[in-house]
């Protein structure tokens, strides 16, 4: 075990929990596992492993883990962020043993390389791999972006540099849930572009080519300053053609056909609509706080100046 600690949100995981933690158990001195509500076995795995368990009520993915953040007792030099359904494969846990001790000072962050699993098979094609993801940090050197969707760990103080080793997003829920999960993610990213538009509270600004990796700066860029701003009906038809025929998306087989056309144009139409239906909502208002209430009223969210 090297000098790192492993951060885990969950709720309701016991389909993926014991997976992840086996996968950290060589490298990780401590795990923090933050529970949200679970009425599974979740817990019980947890703690059976040697986990640390904190339970707090979850807002959204940033708050739960900035709070995780704030007030897990961590000792170790270096933080993990890991989801529930991500497993680090050997070669990397090999890397992080081998390589995360020596690192000089001015290193302050590690980004790592995703790999997406669906349907049991690895999406290569069409953007998603890699996906290149800043998830280890020196300890009092990072934070979690403030927003409702697409948050980021950002760095400061350093710079970081990139381990080689598997990384892998495996969710190994159906099809079901995927469109119930990404029906809730579309919700929340339809607040964060509509704050952009409307500038309703305070927006979270910290990622930069600096402080986390180069292709989540270039992502978001792209995203802000040119998708959000094309009709949506446009926008979702043209990246669903850009991933999956430029980006050689088609390469993926029938599966990858499924994630494709979900993820990349399903999703990306459902962001546009609930933007546009949101917006439609409360275009009448013109008090702030009003338009606030109304939206947190429509989306199931208690959304403020604030955040």
């Amino acid at each position: 075990m090297v000098d790192l600690a492993v951060v885990i949100l969950v709720r309701n995981e016991a389909i993926h929990l014991a997976r992840a933690l086996a996968s950290v158990r060589s490298v990780a001195s401590e795990i923090f596992v933050v529970d949200s509500g679970s009425t599974d076995s979740t817990v019980t795995i947890a703690t059976s492993a040697g986990a640390h368990v904190l339970n707090n009520a979850f807002v959204n993915y940033a708050k739960q883990f900035q709070w995780a953040l704030d007030n897990a007792p961590i000792t170790c030099s270096w933080v993990m962020r890991l989801d529930a359904d991500e497993i680090i494969e050997l070669d990397l846990a090999n890397e992080i043993a081998e390589k995360l001790p020596s690192l000089p000072a001015d290193v302050v962050g590690i980004n790592l390389d995703r790999k997406h699993i669906f349907m049991n098979r690895w999406v290569r094609h069409g953007g998603r791999y890699p996906l290149r993801l800043l998830r280890i940090w020196r300890r009092g050197h990072g934070r979690i972006e403030d927003r409702w969707m697409d948050e980021h760990m950002v760095v400061w103080g350093g710079r970081t540099v990139h381990f080689n080793g598997g990384f892998a997003d495996h969710n190994l829920n159906d099809l079901t849930f995927f469109i119930d999960k990404h029906n809730k993610y579309a919700t929340r990213e339809a607040i964060d572009a509509l704050n952009q538009r409307m500038q309703l509270f305070a927006r979270d600004d910290g990622l930069n080519s600096q402080s986390a990796s180069w292709q989540a700066y270039v992502k978001r860029w792209g995203k802000e300053r040119v998708y959000n701003r094309l009709p949506f009906t446009v926008s979702a038809t043209l990246y669903f053609l850009w991933r999956y025929v430029f980006q050689l998306g088609f390469l993926d087989g029938r599966s990858g056909l499924v994630y494709h056309f979900l993820q990349g144009y399903w999703y990306r139409f459902l962001v546009g609509a609930k933007l546009m239906e949101l917006e439609q909502a409360v275009t009448h208002l013109n008090d702030k706080d009003e338009i606030l209430a109304e939206l947190s009223r429509l989306t199931g969210h208690k959304l403020t100046r604030e955040g």
